[in-house]
């Protein structure tokens, strides 16, 4: 059930601008003296039955003058209605990031940029929920262990604020439970509504001993109805380097044909990032998928009454000048 209540964006300066118009239309009204006649009839008129010798339209003039300067003075400090419990329409698919926090993540691939995997996918995924203003989204962590770190939301706030304090170690670096990962995901979007379930899954390497059988994860997704699109992050063959306190360490490799197996069977995409530029490609795809219409919880909608105000406000001046002109306008 809706909750409506009033609220002014600026309380304080109807509270001043009201007390001001009450200083002002009570000065003129003490201070201001009215012109008055003497007649040789007067005390006749005053006397004879049937004959006002007074007329209210001052007091009226007075008041609608009143009611128009603190009309003015609400629509000035921005009066709403308040609706606490609405809901919106909006288009949007959800999505679930799974990324890969590895100690592989650790590696620095690219030349041109000293950041390391685990960086340059973080980065990625933030720019990602900034474009997504329509869609939900949610986070899944996998290394040794599995963590769903944030539910499917329409807060991009939170799920950025989620990403950026995100660091290698949060849980278990020391395995890639990749499938789990991924079945986790697919427990977030099972009760989706959305015609478009997409799932991003970012890793370096490929499932350590352990982890669940691919098949069951494929499984599992095309049931649901969710494309994955799998983004393979470094070298699809070994590379070894000189580690400054390990000495020769071999960089495990992306496991093509997994990742490729995953996406193509659940309607998505394999895409292999050898730099920034080709992770942000995958996710540009996404704004090319079927959206669907859905009523999403807001915590309060605001319907600003200040033009409603300042219309009656201009009702009433025209109310004014028509009766000052063509009725009251000889008195």
């Amino acid at each position: 059930m809706n909750v409506f209540f009033l609220r002014a964006a600026y309380p304080w300066l109807i509270a001043v601008l009201v007390g001001v118009i009450f200083v002002v239309m009570y000065l003129r009204k003490k201070l201001h003296k009215q012109l008055l006649y003497q007649h040789s009839l007067g005390s006749f008129l005053k006397k004879s039955s049937g004959f006002m010798v007074t007329h209210p339209h001052r007091t009226i003039m007075y008041i609608v003058r009143f009611l128009i300067l603190c009309l003015l003075a609400i629509a000035i400090g921005k009066l709403q209605l308040v609706d606490s419990r609405s809901k919106i329409a909006q288009q949007g698919i959800d999505i679930m990031l799974v990324l890969d926090v590895s100690g592989s993540m650790q590696f620095q691939d690219y030349e041109d940029d000293a950041r390391s995997r685990f960086d340059v996918a973080k980065a990625e995924a933030i720019r990602f929920v900034e474009k997504r203003h329509n869609d939900s989204l949610g986070l899944v962590l996998f290394g040794k262990e599995t963590l769903s770190r944030c539910p499917i939301t329409e807060d991009k706030l939170l799920l950025r604020q989620t990403l950026e304090e995100l660091k290698l170690g949060f849980i278990d670096a020391d395995g890639t439970m990749l499938v789990t990962g991924i079945v986790t995901a697919a427990n977030r979007l099972k009760n989706s509504l959305a015609k478009s379930k997409v799932m991003i899954v970012l890793t370096d390497g490929e499932p350590t001993e352990g982890d669940i059988d691919v098949s069951v994860g494929i499984e599992i997704a095309k049931k649901l109805g969710i494309k994955i699109y799998t983004v393979g992050i470094g070298n699809e063959q070994d590379v070894v380097f000189m580690h400054p306190l390990y000495g020769v360490v071999t960089k495990s490799k992306v496991n093509k044909e997994l990742l490729t197996q995953i996406a193509s069977q659940t309607g998505g995409q394999y895409f292999l990032a050898h730099s920034a530029a080709d992770m942000r490609r995958v996710y540009d795809i996404i704004d090319k998928l079927e959206r669907t219409e859905r009523e999403v919880p807001v915590f309060n909608l605001f319907y600003d009454l200040g033009l409603y105000c300042a219309g009656v406000a201009l009702a009433l001046i025209m109310v004014e000048l028509i009766i000052s002109t063509f009725v009251w306008f000889a008195l």
